[in-house]
């Protein structure tokens, strides 16, 4: 599918300027307030938030002119995978929120968006969020963070990096040397991947046979080791750095209260209660130092994916709900 490319010189935080690229796709009239939505780990723009925009839906193009952009390192917009020489494949720079962050908000200028009614995202979108917030608090009305934390945790950095060794271990990655796809590598990432995004309750209630799945391996077969395995090693190498060093902490002193304290828009933070790596206990601890955050838990077996609208049908009711609710304040 073709989508709208914005080019620009970015200075990463590296040190590097990347001539860069963001894809990005727009929906509705640009007189309309903007509500910006980023892709997250392994997420396309066509696949993004699908079950909250529409007509019907909490973000309808009918209200809102949306824009949809793709991540630094996320297959579409600049990534090792399709960036041109000298910076392609292995020698493609390292790339933060930060550096997200700016390239967005210059797309905001091109696009003729001064401030932001919305900015909300799922997962690392929802860590992009966090980030707007911060490095452009009087550029943002209202942020939504879906199954997200504004600090990777420990905990969630650790798991990161167990994923990432599935990938570094096998046989056709060649310590980084590939030339063909590394098939092994990401088809073993999808399968670990799986048990993570999911829950203990997810399993235990055989939740695949409400989605029409056969068994739990059919479900993860089909839509995590072949869907994982469409993805160039290195981009998801890139995409979870990014997601490691996630931390919006780094730009007040590192004080992790004072740096939530500090931003200034409306906050809707919605974590799924069965999520194993951002925990609901994080948003909690959130919403205690936002100047306005309200919590709102997703109640699901689906773990983190339900925070992406992937979940049953009354998890996406819930969460159309809560977000019309918070634009109608």
């Amino acid at each position: 599918m073709a989508y709208e490319k914005f080019e620009l010189e970015l200075p990463l935080k590296c040190g590097v300027t990347l001539p860069a690229f963001l894809t990005y796709k727009t929906l509705g009239d640009p007189k309309n307030p903007a509500v910006m939505i980023p892709t997250c780990y392994t997420g396309r723009i066509a696949g993004t938030m699908n079950a909250f925009i529409g007509d019907d839906d909490a973000v309808s193009p009918k209200k809102y002119f949306v824009i949809i952009v793709g991540l630094l390192g996320g297959s579409e917009s600049s990534s090792p995978s399709n960036q041109p020489a000298p910076f392609d494949g292995p020698n493609f720079p390292k790339t933060i929120y930060e550096d997200n962050i700016h390239a967005q908000f210059k797309l905001m200028q091109h696009l003729g968006v001064e401030k932001l009614f919305c900015y909300m995202g799922y997962s690392m979108g929802g860590q992009q969020a966090y980030h707007f917030a911060t490095l452009y608090p009087d550029h943002v009305q209202k942020i939504i963070p879906l199954a997200s934390s504004a600090q990777t945790s420990g905990f969630n950095w650790n798991f990161l990096e167990g994923v990432k060794s599935t990938v570094k271990a096998s046989s056709d990655f060649m310590a980084g040397a590939y030339t063909e796809p590394v098939m092994i590598g990401t088809t073993a990432f999808g399968r670990v991947y799986s048990n993570w995004a999911l829950s203990y309750e997810w399993f235990k209630t055989k939740a695949w046979e409400a989605a029409g799945y056969k068994s739990s391996e059919d479900y993860v077969l089909s839509d995590w080791e072949k869907r994982l395995n469409t993805w160039d090693a290195r981009d998801l190498l890139q995409m979870a750095v990014t997601w490691q060093e996630g931390d919006i902490a780094i730009y007040h002193d590192n004080d992790y209260a004072k740096a939530l304290g500090a931003i200034k828009a409306e906050a809707l933070v919605m974590p799924s209660r069965t999520d194993q790596y951002f925990r609901w206990e994080e948003s909690v601890e959130e919403v205690k130092y936002l100047k306005k955050g309200k919590l709102a838990i997703i109640e699901t077996v689906w773990g983190h994916i339900a925070g992406g609208g992937v979940g049953t049908p009354a998890d996406n009711v819930f969460i159309n709900k809560e977000i019309s609710e918070f634009f109608a304040k």
